[in-house]
């Protein structure tokens, strides 16, 4: 296993090249969530850096300046996430305290993907798909995020894990600061084409 993180074999399917090194203050990170983070996912950061494909996101850890609108941090799909699981009391099968969910990424689904932090160590960190219209509320899945990602690029899931279907797109990662370049230059935040003046 020369690569323990999977960036290598994510990037065979999503090429990282209009990705950016986020230049995470890790030390920052982990005191203001009070934990170390998944090395996959600090691979992640420095190599796609924050943005989206195919209508996923995946945030970043601390805010940062931005000349459009907010990429988006934890902050915000956490606590959702967190109240989502207060308000349905939970889920059968699944104990899972709600201080222990942390948002990672979200869809246009509006689904919250996250981890389930119980596990001491970072890299141990399941996934867990708070769902708006997958089969089940909160669904856990035994891999870390890149893995995640990469299963369902190859569509490896059934049922679908999450509440939209990308199984006919044509993933492109684009870091969140060439999006917002690209909008403000009256471009298409995905293709790079021109956008259409019809709304």
């Amino acid at each position: 296993m020369e690569d323990p993180t999977g960036i290598s074999a994510l990037a065979k399917v999503l090429p990282p090249d209009l990705g950016a090194d986020e230049e995470i203050d890790w030390s920052a990170a982990e005191a203001r969530w009070g934990k170390r983070f998944p090395r996959d996912y600090m691979a992640f950061m420095s190599i796609y850096g924050a943005g989206s494909f195919a209508e996923v996101s995946v945030l970043m850890p601390l805010p940062k300046e931005y000349i459009q609108w907010d990429p988006g941090t934890f902050e915000e799909e956490t606590e959702n996430a967190r109240d989502t699981w207060e308000m349905l009391d939970g889920q059968e099968g699944l104990d899972i305290d709600p201080d222990h969910i942390l948002a990672w990424g979200i869809t246009s689904g509006p689904d919250i993907l996250c981890w389930l932090t119980t596990d001491p160590d970072p890299d141990n960190w399941p996934v867990l798909v708070c769902g708006r219209h997958t089969q089940d509320d909160f669904t856990l899945f035994p891999c870390g995020m890149v893995e995640f990602l990469h299963r369902l690029l190859l569509d490896e899931y059934d049922p679908y894990p999450l509440s939209i279907d990308l199984r006919d797109a044509s993933p492109r990662y684009v870091h969140w600061l060439e999006q917002q370049k690209r909008w403000k230059a009256g471009l298409d935040r995905y293709s790079g084409e021109p956008r259409s003046t019809h709304h």
